[in-house]
């Protein structure tokens, strides 16, 4: 017997993702979250408490990785001129070229993939509206830290205020440091390359992307060591989120997608031909229950002699 579609195929066909809906929906996001570290700016006072807060807390746990990173940084230059290109310019350009490659490549995987970014970006925008946090370069002086975005301004687009270009700065919210998404972006980015890259290379980049933008952001004086690992949880929970998330897109489709529901009704079997295990019955074969429903008509007065099924009388002449 023919084997039929398994159901859910018809949908996943007439669901396919298309670009020109694709991309409005992550400028969307980029503009929120453009936005949400312009809005968010909080009170200069408390975003330097948290920052002198978080500061305290890993000198505590021997965790004060940026005072050596960004001395190192600010001594050699050759590290430190890549290093604020890196952190100005990578986030724009790597996230959305695996976004495209993803999509054009590994379309099963490609939705999971773009909900779990946008869910865990979200969240971070959560994070920098409750809890602004000065970064290490704006504190004052004596706290040891230096602004290399600043004192290497002169070979980048940026000025001293942050990664904006010359005369943007003061467009954009400065004390949007926790949590870091430059290292969450990295990590989704990594385990990106890891999983479908498809490729030794790929596996080494995946490990050293997100490694090296942990280095950067707190070499240049950023984010604190803190802020990587605030980073890190809200990836993880935006990927924890993330099949909910696309449960409750997928029902607000059904609800303002003309007929989405009537296709889903038939990837469930309405109206199928389907009667058992997937399998199709050929046009004159039937099952048990079909003779015996069909033997029990025969038996009323009114039943014609087609109607009794195969095990019938012929007709007395």
């Amino acid at each position: 017997m023919p084997q039929t579609e398994k159901p859910g195929t018809e949908v996943a066909a007439r669901t396919r993702l298309r670009w020109w809906t694709e991309l409005p929906l992550i400028l969307l996001v980029y503009g929120c979250y453009s936005a949400g570290r312009l809005l968010a700016r909080g009170d200069t006072g408390t975003a330097v408490d948290h920052g002198l807060a978080i500061l305290r807390i890993e000198k505590a746990l021997h965790l004060n990785a940026e005072h050596p990173l960004n001395r190192l940084f600010t001594r050699e230059a050759w590290l430190g001129i890549p290093a604020d290109f890196w952190y100005a310019s990578l986030h724009y350009l790597v996230t959305p070229l695996i976004l495209v490659f993803l999509f054009r490549k590994r379309a099963e995987v490609y939705r999971r993939a773009r909900t779990w970014l946008m869910t865990s970006t979200f969240i971070g925008l959560i994070g920098f509206t409750l809890l602004p946090t000065c970064p290490p370069r704006l504190l004052d002086v004596k706290y040891g830290f230096v602004d290399t975005m600043a004192q290497y301004s002169s070979y980048g687009w940026w000025g001293g205020d942050a990664s904006a270009p010359r005369g943007l700065g003061g467009m954009t919210n400065q004390y949007a440091a926790m949590p870091s998404l430059h290292c969450g972006w990295a990590l989704w980015c990594g385990v990106m390359l890891w999983r479908h890259g498809g490729n030794r290379v790929t596996k080494v980049l995946g490990v050293a992307y997100p490694l090296l933008t942990a280095i950067v952001v707190m070499g240049t004086a950023n984010h604190y060591f803190l802020d990587a690992v605030a980073g890190v949880f809200v990836m993880s929970v935006g990927y924890l989120l993330a099949p909910y998330v696309m449960r409750l897109a997928n029902l607000v489709r059904v609800r303002i997608t003309p007929g989405a529901s009537l296709v889903a009704a038939r990837s469930d079997g309405a109206g199928s031909p389907i009667v058992s295990a997937g399998c199709q019955t050929s046009a004159g074969e039937r099952i048990p229950s079909q003779r015996e429903s069909r033997l029990a008509a025969a038996a009323e007065p009114d039943a014609s002699p087609t109607d009794a099924g195969d095990s019938a009388a012929a007709p007395a002449r």
